[in-house]
C-alpha cells in the first residue's frame, strides 16, 4: 500500500510542481491549501486527496493534516512569504504574521502530522522551505530572513529528535518564478538584473526547486537529514564576477 505524502501549500508554484512531480513518480497525494477550487482541480489532475485549510490557524491545519490517515510517509510545507521591507518600515505585525506563517506553520504542521509520519513502516520525510537570504543576508529582508532563520533552527532540531524514524530536511531556494514572486519576477528589467546575479544567469523555475523536494521526500535520499539544500543557481556560493 502507498502511503500519502502530506504536501501543505500544494496549489502553490512550488507545492503545485512538487505534487504533480510526486503524482508523476507513482506517490499518493494528500493535498492541502487555502482554496478550495484550485484544491479540488488539482486533485481531479494528479489524484489523492486534499482539504482545505489557512495554516495560520491551528484547528483547520491540524484537521487537514490528519485527513491524510493514520499513516503518512511524508510531509512538505510549502507556504512562504515574501515580505521586502527596509528595518525602519517593518512593523511587529509584520514581523508576527511572517512568523506565524513560516515558522510556526511548520511547526504546526509537523507536530499535526507526527504521529502519522512515526507509523510509517520505513523511515518518512519532512521537508521544510528556507531562502538563500539566511545564509547571504540581503537588505530589506530582515522580517522574512528572522522567520525562515527560524524555520531552519526548527529542522536541525527536529531532525535530532526524530530520527531515525523520521527525516527531516530544508531546501533553500533563491528567487523562483512562482505567482508568490510575482511583483519581482514581472518586471523584465528588475527579474534580468536579479538573474545576473546568479552563476546560472536565470531565475528558478517552480520545477528546480520540486526536483529538489521531491528527492528528500522520496527513499533516494534516505541517508540525509538535518541538511538545508541550497536550490539557488550558485547564489548562496558562487561569485563570477569579479
Amino acid at each position: 500500500m502507498t502511503h500519502p505524502y502530506i504536501i501543505i501549500g500544494a496549489t502553490g508554484g512550488i507545492g503545485g510542481a512538487l505534487s504533480r512531480r510526486l503524482a508523476v513518480q507513482g506517490y499518493v497525494i494528500h493535498a492541502i491549501g487555502r482554496e478550495t477550487a484550485k484544491l479540488a482541480a488539482l486533485t481531479a489532475e494528479i489524484g489523492g486527496t486534499h482539504a482545505v485549510a489557512d495554516v495560520t490557524d491551528r484547528a483547520q491545519l491540524e484537521a487537514a493534516v490528519k485527513a491524510a490517515g493514520p499513516v503518512s510517509a511524508g510531509l512538505a510545507f510549502c507556504v512562504g512569504s515574501i515580505n521586502l521591507k527596509p528595518l525602519s518600515r517593518i512593523t511587529d505585525e509584520d514581523v508576527e504574521r511572517d512568523f506565524r506563517l513560516n515558522a510556526q506553520g511548520a511547526f504546526r504542521a509537523v507536530q499535526a502530522a507526527l504521529p502519522a509520519l512515526k507509523a510509517h513502516e520505513t523511515p518518512s520525510s519532512v521537508v521544510l522551505f528556507s531562502t538563500v537570504a539566511v545564509q547571504q543576508g540581503f537588505a530589506s529582508h530582515a522580517s522574512i530572513g528572522m522567520a525562515k532563520g527560524a524555520v531552519e533552527g526548527l529542522m536541525l532540531s527536529l531532525a535530532a529528535e526524530l530520527a531515525p524514524k523520521v527525516r527531516v530536511n530544508c531546501v533553500a531556494p533563491s528567487l523562483t518564478k512562482t505567482p508568490l514572486a510575482a511583483a519581482l519576477t514581472s518586471n523584465e528589467q528588475m527579474a534580468t538584473a536579479i538573474a545576473g546575479l546568479h552563476a546560472m544567469q536565470r531565475l528558478g523555475e517552480p520545477d528546480d526547486v520540486a526536483a529538489a523536494a521531491a528527492f528528500l521526500l522520496s527513499p533516494d535520499s534516505s541517508w540525509i537529514t538535518g541538511q538545508v539544500i541550497n536550490v539557488d543557481g550558485g547564489r548562496s556560493s558562487l561569485r563570477t564576477k569579479g
